[in-house]
């Protein structure tokens, strides 16, 4: 599917004038961006990556969070809107467009939220995040909760337990993950996957992970597993990211870090039951 999305960045900027009783030439002065190439830009739609940043970053400096409330205004209709992040932006989107070895293997990854979509590309200088809406009539759908079955799919498809690979267990896993068109399932980034980790190592019991992954909730991801659910999505806008914005979500990212240390120990205090991997995988 091709994705021929831009910046909208002339109704961005018209609202910001009008919101903020400002004009032009002020606008001008503020951002070091000369009246001609704001004037051209108006017409355009377009400018310099350069430009860009200086736009949103002065607009995201004035207190208005332009992407936060889009998305709002999106999910008022009542549709599936969902949220992709992108390090370096699409041209093109595939079910077989990410790396074999994420959560669920092949697919086009989408989360609920922005902020969970800026989160994961919110490090990288030419990332962006785009929306979609997403219907799924007539579609085969796994869903997944922050189970025992979710925590060994992903310790699966991320190869931490290749020697239970030929469980019954993982086996069966696996067969119902490839029938399906789209899997719905809790979010895992790589701090949460550091407790998957200890579970794939033999470190703590199948309890303590899931209550500890469970306390770390970010929300659901949906995996584009097919060609035929890849029909159901419809590209809806691209979003830029100023780095005033991205330093946001760097500064929640370290505060979630130290969050979810402190929901693992607590985890290990409280929760003595449960199964080690090779009890539960032997």
């Amino acid at each position: 599917m091709l994705i021929e999305k831009e910046y909208d960045i002339v109704n961005d900027l018209e609202f910001f004038l009008e919101a903020q009783k400002t004009d032009i030439e002020s606008f001008s002065k503020n951002t070091n961006i000369s009246k001609t190439t704001i004037y051209k830009l108006l017409k355009s739609g377009k400018t310099t990556k350069e430009n860009y940043e200086r736009i949103y970053s002065y607009i995201y400096r004035c207190g208005y969070r332009i992407n936060k409330i889009k998305e709002e205004f999106l999910k008022e209709t009542n549709k599936r809107i969902l949220f992709h992040g992108s390090k370096y932006g699409l041209n093109e989107i595939s079910e077989e467009g990410s790396r074999s070895t994420c959560d669920f293997g092949n697919g086009f990854y989408l989360g609920e939220s922005f902020s969970n979509a800026a989160t994961f590309i919110c490090e990288n200088p030419d990332s962006s995040v785009y929306s979609f809406e997403l219907s799924t009539d007539n579609l085969k759908i796994l869903q997944f909760n922050t189970s025992l079955d979710w925590m060994l799919a992903l310790c699966y498809y991320r190869g931490t337990i290749k020697n239970y690979n030929s469980s019954n267990k993982i086996a069966e896993i696996v067969k119902q993950i490839q029938k399906a068109d789209i899997i719905i399932a809790p979010i895992a980034d790589n701090r949460m996957f550091y407790i998957m980790s200890l579970f794939a190592n033999g470190d703590i019991t199948s309890e303590v992970a899931i209550h500890s992954l469970s306390a770390s909730f970010m929300g659901k991801q949906y995996v584009i597993k097919t060609s035929e659910a890849m029909k159901h999505l419809k590209p809806i806008e691209k979003y830029y990211l100023c780095q005033e914005e991205k330093n946001d979500y760097i500064d929640a990212l370290n505060k979630r870090t130290q969050e979810i240390e402190t929901k693992l120990k607590m985890a290990k205090r409280t929760y003595r039951d449960g199964l080690f991997i090779e009890e539960i995988l032997k």
